[in-house]
C-alpha cells in the first residue's frame, strides 16, 4: 500500500513541479506553513523517494528533434538483460516492462531519421532476444509525465482570486455551505500559483487587483499554462461599471467562460458555479 501524503505535501510537489528550483521561504509563503515546516516535508519526501527534483531537458530545443516510442516483442526469459542493455543506450529516455501485445515499450530521441535508421537495423538488431519491434514517431506532446499532477482528492475546489477580503469571505461562505471547497488568492500572480499549487476546478477571477487589467492579464496566462489550461475561469469584477470600463476589452477574445458584474448575489453566483461545475 502506498505512504499517504497530506493536503501540504500536495501543495509542496506541487509547487516544485512548477519550479523545482523554489526555495523554502517562497514554498512556505505560499502554501501558509512556517519555512521549516517545508523543509522537513521536503527532506521526508526525498527521503522516502516520493519525490525527487531533477532537471528536465527539453529535447527538442537540443536538436533532438526525432521522439520515438518503439514496442518489442521480446523472449521473456531474457526481457531483464534486454532491458537493461536497452536502458544503457544514450538515446533511449526510458524503458519499461508492459503486457499485451508488446513486452517492452522504449521512448527514444535523435536529431534526425538517419540516426533512428542507424539505431533500429545496426544496434537494436544485434540484442538477442528481440523478436519484433514496432516504431511510431511522436509529432507532437500534449502533456508530458512531468507536467501530471497528484489527483486531488475530495469536493470541488474553487479558487477566489480577489483583493477584497470580504467579496473572498463572502463568497467562501455561500460556496462552503453548498459544498465546495474554496481556496483564495489576492492577485494575478498569486492566482497562478494557487492553480499549481491546489489544481483548483474553478476559478472566481477579478480582474482589478494589482493593476487596473491585472485579472485579465492572469486569464491569458492561466489558459497558457500547460496543466492548468482547461480550467474554466468565471470573472467576476465591477470594472463595468468603474471608469476604467473601456479599458476592457467588450469587442475581443476574453479567455473565460463568462462574466458577471458586481455586486452578484449569492444565489446567482451559486448557479453560475453550478453551471460550470455539473
Amino acid at each position: 500500500m502506498g505512504r499517504e501524503i497530506d493536503t501540504t505535501d500536495r501543495r509542496i510537489i506541487a509547487l516544485l513541479q512548477m519550479d523545482g528550483r523554489m526555495s523554502n521561504v517562497d514554498i512556505a509563503r505560499s502554501v501558509g506553513v512556517a519555512e521549516a515546516t517545508v523543509r522537513k516535508r521536503i527532506d521526508r519526501l526525498l527521503k522516502e523517494g516520493i519525490v525527487r527534483v531533477v532537471g528536465v531537458p527539453a529535447v527538442d530545443r537540443l536538436g533532438l528533434e526525432v521522439e520515438t516510442i518503439i514496442m518489442l516483442k521480446v523472449d521473456l526469459s531474457q526481457v531483464q538483460h534486454i532491458g537493461e542493455q536497452l536502458a544503457a543506450m544514450e538515446e533511449v529516455r526510458s524503458v519499461k516492462y508492459a503486457t499485451g501485445e508488446y513486452d517492452v515499450i522504449v521512448e527514444a530521441v535523435f536529431p534526425s531519421d538517419e540516426q533512428l535508421l542507424g539505431f533500429l537495423t545496426r544496434r537494436m538488431a544485434r540484442i538477442e532476444g528481440v523478436y519484433a519491434t514496432a516504431t511510431s514517431h511522436v509529432l507532437k506532446n500534449i502533456k508530458e509525465s512531468c507536467d501530471w499532477l497528484l489527483p486531488r482528492q475530495g469536493p470541488p475546489l474553487v479558487l477566489v482570486v480577489d483583493d477584497d477580503p470580504d467579496f473572498v469571505e463572502a463568497t467562501r461562505i455561500v460556496l462552503e455551505s453548498a459544498g465546495y471547497e474554496v481556496t483564495s488568492a489576492a492577485n494575478g500572480e498569486q492566482g497562478l500559483r494557487a492553480m499549481y499549487r491546489d489544481r483548483p476546478d474553478l476559478v472566481i477571477l477579478d480582474v482589478m487587483m494589482n493593476g487596473v487589467l491585472d485579472g485579465l492579464d492572469a486569464s491569458f496566462r492561466m489558459r497558457a499554462e500547460r496543466g492548468v489550461s482547461k480550467t474554466p475561469i468565471l470573472m467576476v469584477s465591477s470594472i463595468a461599471s468603474s471608469d476604467y470600463a473601456a479599458m476592457f476589452p467588450t469587442d475581443e477574445y476574453v479567455p473565460v467562460e463568462n462574466f458577471l458584474s458586481k455586486p452578484v448575489g449569492p444565489d446567482q453566483l451559486l448557479a453560475e458555479v453550478k453551471r460550470l461545475l455539473p
